[in-house]
């Protein structure tokens, strides 16, 4: 029998916080009949966030064709959406149940090239473009494709996505953290990149590209245009790439504040040497299709030689799967003004973006009213990185210890409070420690998914949890 020692270093090295040792608590409790509000994760459906009909409906008559025959099932479509089925089954006969082309099936990708042109007013190219199992896939590829040496290293965001830290681990990369600016709504600081950058090939790490995820998670903040423009003056410096996770921009919530992807700001620079990266998802945004695992990267400068090694690397798994091309596909290219499903489709999505937004709001009005917490209303995505304190437990000396103790000291206070929540609340959270943090400081990630009577919720026994667990810890 294999035992844990026989296995590959690299994955025991691998840590996913999102589904940690709290979740895995969470899910026991849930057996055992309790309600957990699971705030771990960004799974819009499993939170009861409904699908939208059009993608459901074009779904339904594609994995079960026979439907387009029967004109009393027809009757309860809407026109527009029966032509779009029909439309993809010319397009790609073979149906759901066939491969399609490695790199996807072509005409999605068109779709999506034409989605980023309109977007962005730019150039984008189908050829460029390879339809993947979510976005995790298209980050995985260009993560394992870099990655040549030991010694090289990806800069990616403290607090980030544990995808990010767990991936370069487990395919023997080294993590280059920068940390994000909280003082400054999480913007990216050019000093932060410096120092970070420096000290890594100090270390004999070589960077090869920077990660950006904007709007951000876990942080929920949205990019300037200044921002963006200084991250790419930055990578331009150095000759390292960047990683674009966009996966959250049509999450934008705050009041004058907009989404620039960084393809447009390339065009706008006239960059034409840089290599970019961007991924996009069918999970996020106001869609949540988590279980399509639908998406899609974009490379952009790259030579034919390169893009060919990415289509051979989509090649061995022969490609991504054909539902969740199709949901990229409804994704980039919605009903429009004059068809029948258009106002459906806009009071659905408006519905739901609305109601982040304002769950959000209720989020962060509730926390800045818990003395020792604190939080600025989330900019986008759908987390939010809560900053508590907590008392100094008697006979405890933090300023005695090394660096390392310390850190470990914070963690296990972090995901002993994530802990005690779980199982005192039912609501389970992810401790900062698993996305990184400034140094001697406590956070916690949460979704604002829920429905808002559970966030309402959420708030007032977190109040409650606070004070008692901190009351607690004073006096021990």
């Amino acid at each position: 029998m294999i035992t844990r020692d026989q296995l590959n270093e690299k994955l025991l090295k691998a840590q996913y916080a999102v589904r940690g040792p709290i979740v895995i608590r969470a899910q026991e409790l849930e057996t055992q009949g309790r309600k957990i509000i699971y705030c771990n994760i960004g799974n819009p459906q499993a939170l009861k966030q409904k699908p939208l009909t059009y993608i459901r409906q074009v779904l339904s008559l594609l994995e079960y064709p026979e439907l387009l025959e029967r004109p009393e099932v027809l009757a309860q479509y809407p026109k527009d959406l029966v032509d779009r089925a029909r439309m993809i089954l010319k397009k790609h006969p073979h149906g759901t149940g066939a491969y399609s082309q490695s790199v996807g099936i072509p005409f999605i990708r068109q779709a999506a090239a034409e989605f980023i042109t309109k977007r962005d007013g730019i150039e984008a190219k189908k050829e460029n473009i390879i339809l993947t199992d979510g976005a995790s896939k298209g980050v995985q590829a260009v993560l394992l494709s870099l990655l040549k040496k030991e010694n090289d290293g990806f800069m990616i965001p403290i607090p980030q996505y544990p995808l990010y830290s767990a991936s370069i681990d487990l395919y023997g990369g080294k993590q280059i953290g920068y940390f994000l600016d909280e003082a400054n709504g999480w913007q990216l600081s050019e000093a932060a990149l410096v120092q970070s950058y420096e000290s890594a090939k100090k270390s004999g790490i070589n960077p090869v590209a920077l990660v950006v995820i904007n709007p951000g998670n876990p942080t929920g903040a949205v990019l300037s245009k200044e921002n963006v423009q200084m991250i790419i003056g930055f990578a331009k410096k150095r000759n390292i790439a960047i990683l674009a996770d966009e996966v959250y921009q049509e999450n934008v919530y705050a009041s004058g504040k907009k989404f620039h992807s960084f393809a447009k700001t390339f065009s706008e620079l006239n960059e034409k040497d840089l290599t970019l990266f961007s991924v996009h998802s069918v999970s996020k945004g106001f869609l949540g299709e988590c279980g399509h695992r639908g998406g899609y990267l974009e490379l952009r400068n790259v030579p034919n030689d390169v893009l060919a090694e990415f289509v051979k690397m989509q090649s061995i798994s022969l490609c991504s799967n054909i539902s969740g091309q199709i949901s990229t596909y409804l994704m980039v290219a919605p009903p429009q003004p004059g068809d029948e499903s258009y106002e459906q489709y806009v009071k659905e999505r408006d519905g739901i973006l609305n109601g982040l937004k304002r769950k959000a709001e209720i989020l962060a009005e509730g926390v800045n009213k818990i003395e020792g917490m604190s939080l600025d209303v989330p900019q986008g995505a759908m987390y939010a990185f809560v900053k508590f304190e907590l008392p100094i437990p008697k006979g405890v000396d933090p300023q005695g210890m090394s660096e390392t103790e310390r850190l470990a000291f914070e963690e296990e206070r972090d995901t002993a409070y994530c802990m005690s929540l779980l199982e005192e609340t039912d609501i389970c959270v992810v401790p900062g420690s698993g996305f990184g943090q400034l140094p001697h400081t406590l956070h916690f990630r949460t979704t604002f998914l829920p429905l808002q009577e559970e966030i309402e919720t959420l708030v007032a026994q977190l109040k409650k949890f606070h004070e008692a667990y901190t009351a607690a810890l004073a006096v021990q």
